[in-house]
């Protein structure tokens, strides 16, 4: 039963995620743009009640 659960819970988030348009071939692959899909599919039903998840991540630079 917990496994439908996480599956329908799982669905409903790609389908938030298509909404938002963040499937679409014109963007580039970023850790910035994987993190925003993987945290929308993950909050799934919770993006139809106001949860917008972002992520902000900074490649790290070189020390001098």
């Amino acid at each position: 039963m917990i496994g439908v659960i996480v599956v329908i819970w799982l669905i409903i988030g790609v389908i938030a995620a298509a909404q938002r348009g963040y499937f679409g071939s014109d963007q580039d692959v970023s850790c910035k743009t994987f993190g925003d899909t993987a945290l929308t599919i993950v909050a799934g039903p919770l993006n139809y009640v106001g949860v917008n998840p972002k992520i902000h991540c900074t490649t790290p630079k070189p020390s001098k």
